[in-house]
C-alpha cells in the first residue's frame, strides 16, 4: 500500500509570526527607502536614478533624453516600484528651489515654487548635472562595489564614489518606521572649508568647524534668525531647530509712504500657500497693520505689502506678519542617517564629516590600487613590444613559418601570454623605429606614476594631500566664486522676545460697543448714552452697551465660565444690526454671555457660580487668544453667573441667595486663583446663588429700588464670615433679590 504523503506544519503564534514580519518591513524602510547613506547622501532610489541615467550617456555634454525613457530604465532594471515616485524623485532633484545643487538639469515643465505639478514625463526631457557627474567620478575605476539588482540580470552601485560631501551639500528628509531624517543644505564652498580644517586638524571641535560653516544654505534663500548657541547645540547634537525669515526690503513711495516687498521665502514654504493664507488672515482683520497685499511675482519673486498708514513702522508691521504667517518658518534638525556600516544613527556635524573623508580614503585606496593593476598590465604589455623590437626578424619568421606563433613566442623568449597575444595583435604601422622611442617614454612615465601611487599607498601623509587637492578642486568648480556656489541664506541675530504691540499702531478711536439681548454685537464711532436711534432685529434691544476705544480687548464672560475677548478695532460697524457674536467666537449653544466689559490691565475681577463658590482673578490672565476663550471658572453643577470688577479701595462682598438671605464679608477672605470652583462664598439648603455686589464697608451697602438708589449704612446685623448662612436682607431690599 503506497504511503501517504504528510504535509509538516509548523505551529506559530500570531504576535511572534507577526513581530518577525514587521521588523523585516521596518528595516526594509529603514536600510532601502527612507534614510540616506552618510557617505554619498543618497537613498536607493536617489543613487539608481543617478547611475541609469550615467548608463543612458546623459552627461553634462550630451543631448536630453525623455524622463519617460530614464524612468522606464529605472523602473525595469534597478527600482521595482511605482515610475510616480521615480519620476517625483527626479522632478525634486531638478528643482532649483527644492535642492541646494540640483543633480538633474530638466527641460520642460519642472513644476513652481507655488506648488505646481511637473508636466507628465513624456512631456519633460532630462539629464545629469556636473554635481551628479562629481558623485559619480571614478565609478568605473572599482571604487565602490556592486551588487546584483532586483532579478540579478544587471548590477547597481551599493554606493557612489561621491567626490562632494552632497549629504550636507543638498540635506535630506524622510520618514522610516520608528525614525526620522531631516538634514539641512549648506553652501559647497563653506564645506570644503571645514574639510579642509579637519584634514589639517582631526581635533577639532564643532564650534571650530561652525566658524567656516556658520549654518545651512537654503536654496529659496531668506534670514537664519538664530543665536549662535542654539546652531551649535544643534550641530553638536544632532538635533534643534532653527527659524528662517522672508528676506524683505522697504520702497519708498511719494508723500511718505512706502511698500514692503518680499523678494524670498523660507525654505520649503509654498508661495501660493503662504499668499492664500495672508489673505485669509487680511480678510477675518487678524493682520490689522496691513492695508493691503499683492503678488507681482515674474520669473523672480515679489509679494508687495502696503502698511495700514505711513505711520506704521516697517520693523514692527514684519514682526506682527513673522508671528502671524508662514513668512517665519522653523527647520528642525535630525542628522540621523545610515553609517558606513549600514546603521542608522543620529551624528554630530563632525561625524558626518569624518564618515565623508573615511570614504573618500576608501575611494582613494581602491582607485589608486585599480590604476596600479592597470599600469601593471600596461608595462607588462610594452615589455613584449620591447623584445619584439629587440627581436624582430626572428619575430616575423615566427608569424610566418610557425603554426602556433604564441607558443614559440612564449618559448622562445620567455615572455607571457598577454605579452604574446599583443605582439601578434600589433599593427605593421607600429614597427616603425620611432615607436620604440615612444614604448621607452610610456614606461618611463607608467613607473614614475606607479611610484607616486605607491607611495599613496605606503603613506597616509600622502593620501591626506591627494584628498586635500581633490577638495579645493571641488570647491573651485562650485564653490563661491561660481553663481550656483555663492551663499544664498543669510545669518542674523535672534529676534527681540518683546510682544508685538499692536495697539500702538491702530488708531485710538472712541467707540461705543452693543450688544444685544438675541446676541448681536456692533461697534458704533464714538461714545453715546442715548441708543434709541440705534437698530436692532424685530423683537431685540440692548442688553449692555459700553464705552470703548478701537484698541481696547473686549472681554465677555459666559455662563460656562470662560472668558472670550476681541479687539474693538475688530468688531463689525454701527451700520445695519451688527453681527452674532456666536459666529465670532466659539461660544456653545447652551452657553450665555453674562458681562461684557473692556479689558483694563492690571484689574482683578471676582468670579462665582450659582452655586454660591468664587474667587479673585487677575484680569490679565482671562484674556483669551483664539476663538474658543480661556476656561478660568469651573461652574460645577451649578452654571457660572457673576463676574464683576474689584473696585479699587473696596473691602466688603455682599452676597445674597434665592432664598433671600443676605451675608456681607470682608473681600480679603476671598483667595486669589488662576482657575478652578473657588471657595464658598454663602451656603445654601437647596437653593443658589442670585447676586453679589464688592463695596466699600464705610460708604454702606446700596441696591437700586426703581429710579432710586436706596443705602444701608449699618451692615453690622448681616457681617459675619466666608461661607455662612447670612440673613434676612434689610427691609425694602428688592424682591427680584438683585443689586441692580
Amino acid at each position: 500500500m503506497a504511503q501517504e504523503k504528510k504535509e509538516s506544519t509548523l505551529a506559530v503564534s500570531f504576535r511572534d509570526a507577526l513581530s518577525e514580519r514587521y521588523l523585516a518591513y521596518a528595516l526594509s524602510t529603514i536600510t532601502s527607502r527612507s534614510l540616506p547613506d552618510v557617505r554619498d547622501g543618497l537613498k536607493p532610489v536617489h543613487r539608481r536614478l543617478l547611475y541609469a541615467m550615467l548608463q543612458l550617456k546623459l552627461d553634462p555634454k550630451s543631448g536630453f533624453k525623455k524622463c519617460a525613457r530614464v524612468v522606464g530604465d529605472v523602473i525595469g532594471k534597478y527600482h521595482p516600484h511605482g515610475d510616480v515616485a521615480v519620476y517625483d524623485t527626479m522632478v525634486r532633484l531638478a528643482q532649483e528651489f527644492a535642492v541646494r545643487y540640483p543633480l538633474v538639469e530638466g527641460q520642460g515643465n519642472f513644476g513652481s515654487i507655488d506648488g505646481d505639478n511637473a508636466a507628465a514625463m513624456r512631456y519633460t526631457e532630462a539629464r545629469l548635472t556636473e554635481m551628479a557627474m562629481a558623485l559619480l567620478e571614478g565609478i568605473e575605476q572599482d571604487t565602490v562595489d556592486f551588487r546584483p539588482t532586483y532579478d540579478g540580470s544587471e548590477e547597481e552601485p551599493v554606493i557612489l564614489p561621491a567626490s562632494v560631501p552632497n549629504l550636507l551639500a543638498n540635506g535630506a528628509e524622510g520618514i522610516a518606521v520608528g525614525m526620522a531624517t531631516s538634514i539641512p543644505p549648506h553652501n559647497m564652498g563653506e564645506l570644503c572649508d571645514a574639510l579642509l580644517l579637519l584634514l589639517k586638524k582631526p581635533s577639532a571641535r564643532v564650534e571650530e568647524l561652525l566658524d567656516v560653516m556658520p549654518g545651512p544654505d537654503f536654496p529659496t534663500g531668506g534670514v537664519i534668525v538664530e543665536d549662535a548657541a542654539t546652531i551649535r547645540h544643534a550641530y553638536e547634537t544632532g538635533r534643534g531647530s532653527i527659524r528662517i525669515r522672508a528676506r524683505w526690503q522697504k520702497e519708498s513711495l511719494s508723500h511718505g509712504l512706502y511698500q514692503i516687498v518680499i523678494t524670498e521665502i523660507p525654505y520649503q514654504v509654498s508661495k501660493s500657500r503662504l499668499i492664500e493664507k495672508m489673505a485669509e488672515l487680511f480678510k477675518a482683520k487678524k493682520l490689522p497693520l496691513v492695508a493691503n497685499l499683492r503678488d507681482e511675482s515674474a520669473e523672480d519673486l515679489r509679494i508687495v505689502i502696503e502698511p495700514k498708514s505711513r505711520q506704521v513702522d516697517a520693523e514692527m508691521l514684519m514682526e506682527s506678519l513673522f508671528r502671524a504667517t508662514d513668512l517665519q518658518a522653523r527647520f528642525t534638525f535630525n542628522l540621523n542617517v545610515l553609517t558606513s556600516n549600514n546603521v542608522p544613527k543620529v551624528l554630530n556635524l563632525k561625524e558626518i564629516l569624518e564618515e565623508f573623508v573615511a570614504h573618500r580614503f576608501v575611494v582613494l585606496t581602491r582607485r589608486t590600487r585599480f590604476r596600479l593593476g592597470k599600469i601593471a598590465a600596461r608595462l607588462e604589455v610594452l615589455g613584449g613590444l620591447m623584445v619584439a623590437y629587440l627581436n624582430l626578424d626572428e619575430v616575423i619568421r615566427i608569424i610566418r613559418e610557425e603554426d602556433e606563433p604564441k607558443q614559440v613566442m612564449m618559448k622562445r623568449f620567455k615572455i607571457t601570454d598577454a605579452q604574446a597575444e599583443a605582439i601578434l595583435n600589433m599593427r605593421l604601422r607600429s614597427l616603425r623605429k620611432l615607436e620604440e622611442v615612444e614604448i621607452k617614454k610610456e614606461q618611463q612615465a607608467l613607473k614614475k606614476e606607479k611610484e607616486s601611487l605607491e607611495a599613496i599607498l605606503e603613506s597616509e601623509t600622502e593620501a591626506r594631500k591627494v584628498i586635500r587637492s581633490e577638495i579645493k578642486d571641488i570647491q573651485k568648480r562650485f564653490g563661491a566664486e561660481t553663481e550656483l556656489g555663492k551663499r544664498r541664506t543669510d545669518l542674523a541675530a535672534a529676534p527681540d522676545v518683546r510682544e508685538v504691540s499692536i495697539e500702538a499702531f491702530i488708531e485710538k478711536e472712541p467707540i461705543t460697543v452693543v450688544y444685544s439681548r438675541m446676541g448681536w454685537i456692533k461697534a458704533l464711532k464714538g461714545h453715546f448714552d442715548d441708543l434709541s436711534e440705534v437698530k436692532f432685529k424685530e423683537g431685540d434691544d440692548a442688553a449692555c452697551a459700553l464705552k470703548a476705544r478701537t484698541t481696547d480687548a473686549i472681554l465677555f464672560f459666559a455662563s460656562n465660565g470662560r472668558f472670550y475677548s476681541l479687539r474693538g478695532a475688530d468688531l463689525p460697524g454701527g451700520k445695519g444690526f451688527g453681527e452674532p457674536l456666536r459666529l465670532m467666537i466659539d461660544l456653545p449653544n447652551d452657553a450665555d454671555i453674562v458681562a461684557v466689559f473692556a479689558h483694563e490691565p492690571g484689574r482683578k475681577l471676582l468670579v462665582a457660580s450659582s452655586t454660591g463658590k468664587g474667587f479673585i482673578v487677575e484680569e490679565n490672565s482671562v484674556v483669551a487668544q483664539t476663538r474658543g476663550g480661556k476656561s478660568i471658572l469651573n461652574p460645577g453643577t451649578g452654571r457660572a453667573a457673576i463676574c464683576q470688577v474689584v473696585p479699587e479701595g473696596a473691602d466688603s462682598v455682599a452676597v445674597i441667595g434665592d432664598n433671600r438671605k443676605l451675608l456681607i464679608f470682608p473681600l480679603d477672605q476671598v483667595p486669589t486663583m488662576a482657575k478652578g470652583q473657588g471657595v464658598t462664598l454663602q451656603k445654601y439648603k437647596g437653593g443658589a446663588m442670585s447676586d453679589l455686589k464688592i463695596f466699600t464697608r464705610a460708604e454702606g451697602l446700596s441696591w437700586s429700588l426703581g429710579n432710586k438708589i436706596r443705602t444701608e449704612a449699618d451692615i453690622t446685623p448681616w457681617l459675619a464670615t466666608r461661607a455662612g448662612a447670612g440673613k434676612l436682607p434689610p427691609v425694602g431690599f428688592p424682591r427680584t433679590n438683585r443689586f441692580e
